[in-house]
């Protein structure tokens, strides 16, 4: 397959693009350090790295920035990143890529364990997520051509727990590896509308 990984540099996407690549093509896509450029929040952006990669057989999106704060600290404007970036963001992938998703190809994007079990400041991360995946749910019924499309929400993975594991009291990390294999089984497998959790 030729597969377009966005936000290949982080810590899960790196994961993913070791897991992928040793199968499949992977062009990486992403702020910087990658095969092609782009930024999330510009639809524009969006538009110019599908045109520069062309026709793909699945798009896996492993980027979109958060905001974590105490709920009485999130403002609008705090908020905003979580919307323009992790939500809109990963949306617009959707919206602006199926034109260049072969027949039967597929997408799949990030959300996160906290949608489902919650932690103290992450309400605006928590809110990106939960609506991504009512977004692939009901996207998976109208996805054009056979086009596929799930989420993988993955608990905090170990290689992060120095950086997040204080938000993340009493949870269980799993390793990057592991997350990767879920996005494996949404690329080469066959089930859309999904949410694969790596608990």
């Amino acid at each position: 397959m030729r597969i377009l990984l966005i936000g290949a540099s982080g810590t899960i996407g790196s994961a993913v693009c070791e897991e992928l690549g040793a199968r499949h093509e992977v062009i990486t896509a992403g702020r910087n350090g990658a095969d092609v450029i782009v930024d999330i929040t510009s639809p524009d952006s969006i538009t110019a790295m599908y045109q520069e990669v062309g026709k793909v057989d699945a798009v896996v999106s492993t980027a979109g920035s958060t905001y974590f704060g105490p709920l009485t600290e999130l403002t609008p404007e705090n908020n905003e990143l979580s919307i323009e970036s992790k939500l809109k963001g990963q949306v617009n992938l959707v919206l602006l890529g199926h034109p260049y998703v072969n027949d039967r190809g597929s997408f799949t994007l990030t959300t996160g364990i906290i949608m489902d079990d919650p932690i103290v400041g992450g309400v605006s991360s928590a809110m990106a997520g939960g609506a991504i995946k009512a977004f692939v749910t009901a996207a998976a019924i109208e996805m054009p051509r056979g086009i596929r499309i799930n989420n993988v929400s993955p608990n905090v993975v170990a290689e992060s727990i120095g950086t997040y594991g204080p938000y993340f009291p009493g949870f269980d990390p799993v390793p990057a590896s592991k997350v990767a294999l879920a996005f494996r089984k949404s690329v080469e497998g066959g089930q859309t509308g999904q949410t694969y959790t790596v608990y």
